[in-house]
């Protein structure tokens, strides 16, 4: 009876139906009285009304009235179980091993589709993190994924058969992924041993012949996303091929993603190449008519910088009217943001990208082990709340660190200190 109930839960689209249903009924039940003689109604109402006249001794109007009652409530539930029935009887054909939770996927799914409109820009594991979690809130997701990967399976597909590198936008769609585990680990199964294959991803095998198959990457992610029942949608920053270069402060320049990390310089600035790489579309309609939109976590010069270099992405950033918040990471990265403190990682990109581009600087409050510092040989990110104020962004602290993944953000907290600044800032508006 329980779950029969839950047909009419608020927002399930239901109610109206059965509503509909049921004056269905009434309109059949009317006409048949009609056309096959009413009278036959009122001979039925004459013999209700003597059965209980002789059973009582007299007319009792409020026991007529709750026989009346019940054979509403009879009638009802009747109707909601032969409705359920058909549907589950269709969604079993359909999608046989799930039709036991068709309501609270329903359910489910028409709460998601009410959440905020959110946009998130980055790459790396620290983008796929963010998205594990945030999928839970709201399916009206989209992440913007940088593509100056130049490393691994990746760097190999791109260089190989010319396309964007697929390695962190296969990462997001798995993160974004409603799907079975066993769909999940094939996509993230990588192929060892002495052969071509090995070191390959399948997942970017999958993108990469999905390219070949629509002529487009952006096609393909949303091919791939049926698959995988992806909750929102995945987007390259830029369909074009681009390089990432590092100028330090020595004055060398470092060219190539993966190789910045590894000369342990102090990097000035990162630029693209070429400098005017064209954004997709997609992208910037993302962007601008968003509720909020979320730069990181991830490599602040290696995951984040590359989206904000592609043109008309921090523009579109600084004429959004969505609440902007940069995660920013929990530790410092060895090689590319060596005693960077908060406010350090927000000036490197307003540097890059303008004012406007950061409303909200939110960070983790949680200590990190000092053991765990020692054996990685990173630092905890200093968090000096006056400098970030001064640049005109505000500061959010919250607990964002993993329980069990000491250093690295956990994606139920991330979830839950990003919605609520979504929801305190929309109250205020």
């Amino acid at each position: 009876m329980f779950h029969l109930l839950k047909w009419l839960y608020p927002g399930m689209k239901m109610k109206r139906w059965l509503l509909l249903f049921a004056v269905g009924v009434l309109f059949v039940s009317f006409g048949a009285a009609l056309a096959l003689n009413y009278e036959y109604l009122g001979r039925a109402e004459e013999e209700i009304f003597r059965f209980i006249y002789l059973t009582l001794g007299s007319y009792n109007y409020a026991f007529t009235m709750a026989v009346g009652f019940l054979m509403i409530l009879i009638g009802a539930i009747f109707m909601m179980f032969s409705t359920r029935s058909i549907i589950r009887s269709i969604i079993a054909v359909i999608i046989p091993d799930r039709s036991e939770r068709i309501v609270d996927m329903i359910y489910e799914q028409r709460k998601l589709s009410r959440g905020p409109t959110v946009t998130v820009i980055g790459g790396g594991h620290g983008l796929s993190v963010l998205l594990r979690g945030i999928k839970s809130s709201t399916k009206n997701i989209s992440a913007v994924v940088t593509v100056a990967d130049d490393g691994g399976s990746s760097g190999r597909l791109r260089e190989e058969l010319g396309i964007i590198p697929p390695g962190d936008l296969r990462n997001c769609l798995v993160a974004l992924a409603d799907t079975e585990p066993l769909m999940e680990k094939l996509f993230q199964y990588r192929f060892e041993g002495d052969t071509a294959l090995a070191g390959h991803s399948f997942g970017n095998l999958f993108i990469a012949a999905m390219n070949e198959v629509t002529g487009d990457m952006e096609t393909a992610l949303k091919e791939s996303s049926k698959v995988l029942a992806v909750k929102g949608r995945v987007i390259p920053a830029s369909k074009e091929h681009v390089r990432l270069d590092a100028i330090m402060t020595d004055g060398t320049v470092v060219e190539g993603e993966s190789q910045i990390p590894e000369v342990r310089k102090k990097i000035r600035r990162v630029q693209l190449f070429p400098h005017k790489v064209e954004a997709v579309p997609a992208a910037l309609e993302a962007i601008e008519t968003s509720d909020a939109v979320i730069l990181g976590p991830g490599s602040l010069y290696t995951s984040i910088m590359p989206n904000l270099l592609v043109e008309g992405v921090a523009q579109a950033l600084k004429k959004s009217r969505a609440i902007k918040i940069y995660i920013c990471n929990v530790m410092t990265q060895p090689g590319e943001t060596d005693n960077y403190t908060a406010a350090a990682h927000a000036k490197a990109i307003l540097d890059h990208a303008g004012q406007g581009v950061i409303d909200y600087v939110l960070v983790n409050s949680k200590p990190i082990p000092k053991e765990f510092l020692d054996k990685t040989g990173a630092q905890a990110v200093e968090v000096d709340e006056d400098k970030i104020n001064a640049m005109g962004m505000g500061l959010i602290k919250a607990d964002l660190m993993s329980e069990t993944d000491a250093g690295r953000h956990d994606p139920e907290k991330l979830c839950q200190a990003v919605m609520k600044i979504i929801d305190d800032m929309t109250k205020h508006e």
